[in-house]
Order: structure tokens, then C-alpha cells, then sequence
């Protein structure tokens, strides 16, 4: 994807674009967290989009830049995307990966290879693709299903949405 490239670090926010669609074309409520290295480095962000009004959230995006720890998981484990979404469900039912499926996808002028994850907990949606700048993307959605329409509106969020002040 020929239109992201790596930010010069900044303290307060990532020093990655975030992929994700635009808070103002979102209805609900949006809540972001950063993973924070023990050296102040940004391991990943996660946003969190509401459609319940405050019953939980819809979908979550995760953008996992190459050597952040929460990209790392065990054959069947469900990634940190998936978990913090039964996190804020309040769902403490072990869910796991039963298997994954690769699919090409058009985002704009670019070819997404797609991986689409099986889960156990059928209401629950989750796919993954790599960027061109190795950060890993994955979209988990609960109780709603992942359509190729989602893509086109991804894009890099503005830095100063992440600036702390």
C-alpha cells in the first residue's frame, strides 16, 4: 500500500500510520489504546468501535507494527485483537482458531492478500492482512459479518488524533 510510510517516532503517539476508518464516519462511540514498549516505543494500536451505545463494541482494529509481542501467537490462539474484543464483551468463553483462509481483496489501486480467520465463537468475524510497511492489520467484528465493502473505508488516521494533551 504505496500511500503509508513510517512517521519519525514522537513520545505520544505511534510512530506508524494507523489504518483504520475515520472516527466521524463512525456513528457510535470510538475508544483507541496503545501497547507501550518499556521504552516508551509504540508496540501497536487498537481502536474500538461502539454501536451498542455502550453494550460493547462492534469491531475493533488493531494495526501491530513488525516485533510487537501482542503479534505473537500460539498455533490456535486467537489474536490480541479478538481477545480484547471478549474483554469488553465481558465473554470469558474460550475461543480458539480452527482454521484460516487466504483471499485477495481490492483496497482502492491496491491488492490486499486476506487472511480470513475460523473461530470457534461463530459470531465473532476476524480478518488479517500485512501492509507494505510490515504492520500487521486485524479486524475483529462480534455478531457482524466482514464484507470487502469495509476496505475502502480504511485509511491512515492523522497523528494528532493519537497526541497526548
Amino acid at each position: 500500500m504505496s500511500f503509508l510510510r513510517r512517521r519519525s517516532p514522537t513520545p505520544a503517539g505511534p510512530d506508524f500510520d494507523v489504518l483504520a476508518m475515520d472516527p466521524g464516519d463512525w456513528p457510535g462511540n470510538l475508544g483507541a489504546g496503545l501497547l507501550p514498549a518499556p521504552d516508551g516505543s509504540c508496540q501497536g494500536v487498537f481502536l474500538r468501535y461502539d454501536l451498542f451505545g455502550g453494550r460493547g463494541p462492534a469491531m475493533i482494529i488493531g494495526n501491530l507494527p513488525e516485533g510487537s509481542p501482542a503479534r505473537d501467537v500460539a498455533e490456535g490462539e486467537v489474536p490480541f485483537e479478538v481477545a480484547q474484543l471478549l474483554i469488553a464483551l465481558e465473554n470469558d468463553e474460550e475461543v480458539t482458531v480452527t482454521g484460516a483462509e487466504d483471499m485477495p481483496v481490492m483496497q482502492g489501486d491496491n491488492l490486499l492478500i486476506v487472511r480470513r480467520l475460523k473461530l470457534s465463537e461463530t459470531r465473532i468475524s476476524c480478518v488479517q492482512f500485512d501492509r507494505s510497511d510490515n504492520v500487521l492489520v486485524t479486524i475483529a467484528a462480534w455478531d457482524r459479518p466482514i464484507t470487502d465493502d469495509l476496505y475502502a473505508l480504511l485509511k491512515p488516521l492523522p497523528a494528532e488524533l493519537f497526541q497526548q494533551g
